[in-house]
């Protein structure tokens, strides 16, 4: 049983208290006396908040912890693309070391949960979705991971991806992923009509990597909401990056926003500081809903990120120009509540019935917590403790 007291803190920065926790759940907040045995820490008076959510990543990428991996090539989508499907084995990628290494900083840093984006393509099959299905199972009770099946290099131009795809959801993939359907496929048309019938039969939800910016994304978005519609999947499709909503018409975007939250489509955003990225303030006073994550970290992509969502935070808080307390507290909601809803687990938050995932942040405020650089005091996973002062209880491989 995973039975603990956790003494002395200051649930989303308010009054100092105790979060009393049973057979994993939250039983109490107030003050109470531990039973006989009962486990005791004490949280210093440190702020309490549900346990972050990395809602966007891709853990079978990272170079974290290998010889240094010399970037030398345009910042071109598809040559990167290329390169790392065709490069990743010489360069020793095991996708289970590695997503391990990933997950595993995570954790360290206060994520209990985790949506990753798996590449499959006719290269390397399901083998890198087995790779981090591994993990999966070796980080139980440490970080929840959610398998997006994901057809990195595209679907329409390479045979064979959509047949893998339906393998990948029937071996245990929870969501089906896209990529650019103009930009990459050059067949809007075919990919979307393909990924959305897949869902279907699968009866899962969708999730679409969408880097086309301007009027070609907008025009990319209102065909994913035409699909929407038609096979009745409101609320059950969600665009990571969606850089058509940081375009400078804000008519257009308006349009775009309301259909977004008229289907309730929900928005994952890294805060990509190359590129335009939608208004965090501008969804959230549309009511769609919003999650985040740290996407690549030190990969063949580029040498930049942490895994590390309150890192994240602070990016994206800088890309949308946000300084006041009230939206720095708000760039925590994305990176904790956003991306629980986003990916509608349940029982997340911090009230008596939840699920015991908790991180303490150090801070004298929610929004000073953002800003703050010391390391998480300490990282609650179904009521055990899974980090502490940074360093995470199951060992790095």
């Amino acid at each position: 049983m995973n039975d603990l007291l956790l003494r002395n803190v200051r649930p989303f920065g308010e009054a100092a208290s105790d979060l009393l926790i049973r057979d994993g759940r939250i039983a109490g907040i107030g003050h109470f006396e531990p039973d006989a045995g009962m486990a005791v820490e004490d949280g210093g008076g440190a702020i309490a908040i549900p346990g972050l959510i990395d809602a966007h990543t891709h853990l079978d990428k990272t170079t974290w912890g290998m010889p240094w991996h010399e970037n030398n090539r345009r910042a071109v989508l598809r040559e990167r693309i290329d390169y790392e499907r065709e490069n990743r084995s010489a360069i020793g990628i095991d996708p289970h070391r590695q997503s391990m290494r990933h997950a595993i900083g995570l954790a360290a840093h206060g994520t209990t949960h985790i949506r990753s984006h798996v590449d499959i393509d006719p290269v390397h099959g399901l083998s890198i979705v087995d790779g981090v299905m591994e993990t999966r199972e070796k980080l139980k009770g440490i970080i929840d991971i959610e398998i997006v099946a994901f057809p990195q290099s595209g679907v329409m131009v390479m045979p064979g991806t959509l047949e893998l795809l339906d393998a990948a959801l029937a071996q245990g993939c929870e969501v089906l992923g896209g990529i650019d359907p103009c930009g990459i496929d050059r067949d809007p048309k075919g990919q979307l009509d393909a990924i959305f019938s897949l869902a279907v039969k699968h009866q899962c939800p969708i999730d679409i990597h969408l880097h086309e910016a301007g009027d070609l994304g907008a025009f990319t978005m209102e065909l994913i909401f035409e699909r929407i519609r038609a096979n009745g999947m409101q609320g059950k499709v969600a665009i990571s990056h969606a850089f058509a909503l940081g375009m400078n018409d804000y008519l257009r975007v308006g349009q775009l926003v309301d259909e977004i939250a008229a289907l309730d489509v929900a928005i994952l955003t890294t805060g990509a500081p190359s590129a335009t990225v939608p208004s965090v303030m501008r969804l959230k006073q549309a009511g769609v809903r919003v999650g985040a994550g740290c996407d690549g970290i030190r990969d063949t992509w580029g040498p930049w990120g942490q895994p590390d969502m309150i890192d994240r935070a602070k990016v994206i808080g800088m890309k949308n120009g946000l300084r006041s307390d009230r939206e720095l507290e708000h760039m925590l909601h994305i990176v904790s509540q956003g991306g629980a809803d986003v990916m509608r687990i349940d029982g997340y938050g911090l009230a008596e019935g939840c699920h015991a995932d908790l991180t303490l942040l150090s801070g004298e405020t929610l929004a000073h917590a953002v800003v703050d650089v010391d390391p998480r005091p300490l990282v609650i996973k179904a009521g055990r403790v899974t980090a502490r002062g940074g360093v995470a209880m199951v060992e790095m491989p």
